[in-house]
């Protein structure tokens, strides 16, 4: 689908582009951005005068309220070039959505959806020469919100700025990673943040990671705050397990990101013939099926990697191999899914948004 321009968006070009600097045949995720980034303030109850710009630092007083009770919101989303050169998204709306529902749950202002596309469509119109062809490349894209009002009074900010940077991604192959299940920590807990993108449920991410990392492992999968009896989340993305020739998931909560490569697999798997359920999936039950042989495959789901297949899980001392099948699921959805992305097969579900 492609959508007609209906935000007037001032535009305010760099003097000169880095995009003669860089080499993209070697690029660091999300440690280079391009010479143009999206703003718009929110102020006196309403959001106003949406604007490209070009990529710079910021000035903020040191009591903007997003220092100190952390009001802030993020999504992350990528653009595609095809080989025709033409530019695509993946499901946008579903990040516009989820930005406004994390925003909620913080006590921030919803964006109107105007801003939020029509800014993307034109700050990529700009950055277009950024998103490289080739199969795998991308432009990462960040939106996000964050509080500016000043003061440390601890109450929800009247004033906050919304903004979208990007950054060049080559292709990501990350390998097989072993996973620790946690049975001390938690990532979020009922009643909490855990559905929305809110910055600090990140950050209290780090520290039990990087005890995991100590014993040998790059990531955690998070279990249930209440009794750490259920798989829910594998480090930053979504999980899957395929027992024998079934595809499991955990149900989304307000514990669990509603991840947007996570919904767009399992339809996928579905529209493919893989038998998928979404259901609460005991820690007991991967074990079982890892020392039982019927454990074929774990794979974490995100944007960034789209797929990161999970090697190993480490639980209560003990470490259970997962053998590389022939016929891997998370290779054929990773596949099916970016020949989508970059136009490269029919889109049966209406995912591509050409700009």
């Amino acid at each position: 689908m492609k959508k007609t321009l209906q935000t007037a968006i001032k535009i305010t070009k760099a003097e000169n582009s880095k995009i003669g600097q860089v080499d993209f045949e070697n690029i660091n995720f999300g440690k280079l951005f391009t010479d143009h980034m999206l703003i718009c303030d929110y102020e006196d109850g309403k959001w106003k005068n949406p604007e490209v710009v070009p990529y710079g630092p910021l000035t903020l007083d040191p009591s903007t309220r997003v220092f100190h009770y952390g009001q802030a919101v993020f999504e992350g989303m990528k653009a595609y070039k095809d080989d025709q050169g033409e530019i695509f998204l993946f499901r946008p709306d579903e990040n516009f959505h989820r930005l406004n529902k994390s925003s909620e749950r913080l006590a921030m202002p919803a964006l109107p959806e105007g801003f939020f596309m029509d800014g993307l469509h034109a700050l990529l119109e700009l950055e277009k020469e950024w998103i490289q062809p080739g199969f795998g490349n991308s432009l990462y894209i960040r939106p996000f919100v964050i509080a500016t009002e000043t003061g440390v009074q601890a109450s929800e900010a009247n004033s906050y700025r919304f903004m979208v940077i990007c950054s060049p991604a080559a292709a990501y192959y990350s390998g097989d990673v072993n996973v620790l299940v946690a049975e001390k920590f938690s990532r979020s807990a009922n009643g909490g943040t855990g559905y929305a993108k809110a910055a600090g449920n990140y950050a209290g991410q780090f520290y039990p990671t990087n005890l995991a990392k100590k014993d040998g492992y790059q990531q955690i999968i998070w279990t249930d705050a209440s009794t750490h009896e259920y798989m829910e989340e594998a480090g930053t993305m979504n999980v899957f397990f395929r027992v024998n020739d079934t595809l499991l998931t955990a149900p989304v909560s307000d514990r669990i990101l509603d991840g947007i490569t996570r919904k767009s697999l399992i339809q996928l798997a579905e529209h493919l013939g893989i038998a998928v359920e979404v259901r609460p999936i005991k820690v007991a039950e991967i074990i079982a099926a890892a020392k039982d042989g019927s454990l074929k495959e774990a794979f974490g789901a995100g944007t960034a990697a789209v797929v990161s297949p999970i090697g190993g899980l480490g639980h209560q001392g003990e470490h259970y191999t997962i053998d590389k099948q022939e016929d891997s699921y998370a290779t054929r959805l990773k596949n099916a899914l970016m020949e989508i992305q970059y136009n490269k097969n029919e889109d049966p579900f209406g995912w591509r948004y050409k700009l």
